[in-house]
């Protein structure tokens, strides 16, 4: 190999690994709207339950709770509770930790809309609607919440974590999970 096409071969490397650096350095959490609420829909409509809307309110809602819990709670999952939770809104939190390499680094994992409701719709094997339940010791609250009957808005947002985490959230309204109430 020549000097010339040794040099043109590690600046092609070099450009494409700081051009990968550069990603993961600008990497963020982002919901998209149509994608969310798309998921949201695809999941009430195996119920066939009316679909949501998107909330800019609901949205602005979310995305300042995310970026609270990213900033002054070490991204640890938190729901909105009493004078925390104005609106009254119903709330899915979803966690996606770092990707961790060998070397120490950590880059923001690759994380969709339809990931993050897909996983709380997977809790619907958890749930038993003859006796409007969750099995003992599993989570089934965020299931119920998309399939909420009542629910007709959903408005969401997402942070990454300064470790390189993020954190999504979904507000809904009006809320669901009513003790005594079946989701649909």
């Amino acid at each position: 190999m020549s000097l010339w096409s040794w040099q043109y071969s590690f600046g092609k490397w070099l450009s494409w690994a700081f051009m990968g650096v550069s990603m993961y350095a600008h990497a963020e959490a982002t919901v998209h709207p149509k994608a969310m609420l798309q998921a949201h829909n695809q999941v009430r409509g195996v119920e066939n339950l009316p679909s949501l809307t998107w909330s800019p309110q609901l949205t602005q809602y979310a995305q300042e709770w995310a970026q609270y819990l990213a900033r002054n709670n070490r991204c640890e999952m938190q729901h909105r509770k009493g004078k925390n939770n104005p609106l009254q809104a119903g709330e899915n939190i979803y966690w996606s930790g770092p990707l961790q390499y060998s070397n120490g680094k950590r880059a923001v994992a690759s994380v969709n809309d339809r990931q993050v409701v897909q996983d709380w719709a997977s809790e619907k094997e958890y749930y038993s609607y003859k006796n409007n339940s969750c099995r003992t010791g599993e989570q089934c609250g965020h299931y119920t919440q998309i399939v909420w009957r009542n629910t007709q808005k959903v408005g969401c947002g997402a942070a990454l974590c300064s470790d390189q985490g993020q954190i999504w959230v979904c507000n809904y309204d009006p809320p669901g999970n009513w003790q005594g109430e079946r989701p649909y």
